[in-house]
């Protein structure tokens, strides 16, 4: 009896006394800028082929791929399509679909899978800044607010904010189409943007006020500083 109290004694000090504090952490409330759905409308419906230029690339492209497995062309030719259209209608995702004989919802998987994919139209230059955490600690946030403030003209830019782009040791960098741009100063950002702005394509790559011609550590190269050795270095002489 006196077990049985002394449990139920035990079990009330817990219930009482024993709490668990949770940390509530909210993210940022900014919006994916690569989610979209399918609309049907006159721009997204609107007749696409490819130019006589890209069916040839189309082409050669899915003359790589064996038989039986063109449905592997699926992205490059996407990728095609957004180059020729600045961004991906139905119309040109179906197109894909029919010249690879493939069912067109395997088509549309891909497209609004990939956030390399443009579901709506975009300016000129597609600027994705990247806010992961090596950007953000190297003031990501800050060069967001720039080429916002900057860009507004949305014939000629689209801003995205993206997670990594695969630069962290340059950080903070945004992208340009295909271009990166590194090592990014709020001064570097409005440089490029006027550059942009005036017909001219700024050189990719980290700032050159960094000192860095790639991503190695800004104090200098501490490893791979002499010339490497030349074949059969280390190899036993009998073999």
């Amino acid at each position: 009896m006196n077990c049985l109290k002394n449990r139920l004694s035990f079990a009330k000090f817990i219930a009482n006394n024993h709490f668990v504090n949770r940390s509530l952490f909210v993210s940022a409330a900014r919006n994916s800028d690569q989610l979209f759905v399918h609309r049907e409308n006159d721009v997204d419906t609107k007749t696409f082929d490819f130019t006589p230029e890209n069916l040839k690339r189309a082409e050669s492209i899915v003359k790589i791929y064996p038989d039986g497995f063109h449905a592997a062309a699926i992205i490059p030719l996407l990728d095609l399509a957004q180059r020729q259209q600045g961004w991906l209608p139905i119309s040109a995702m179906n197109y894909v679909a029919d010249y690879l004989k493939v069912p067109r919802m395997r088509v549309y998987e891909v497209a609004t899978f990939y956030t390399m994919f443009n579901r709506k139209p975009m300016g000129k230059y597609h600027i994705q800044v990247c806010t992961t955490t090596p950007c953000m600690l190297r003031g990501a946030e800050e060069v967001y607010e720039t080429v916002k403030e900057l860009c507004k003209d949305p014939k000629m830019f689209t801003v995205s904010s993206v997670e990594c782009l695969g630069a962290c040791v340059n950080a903070p960098m945004f992208a340009v189409n295909d271009d990166y741009y590194e090592d990014l100063t709020l001064q570097d950002v409005k440089q490029i943007i006027e550059d942009l702005k005036a017909g001219k394509k700024p050189t990719p790559g980290p700032s050159k006020n960094s000192g860095r011609l790639c991503c190695e550590p800004k104090g200098g190269l501490t490893s791979l500083t002499s010339p490497p050795p030349g074949p059969g270095f280390g190899v036993r002489s009998d073999l």
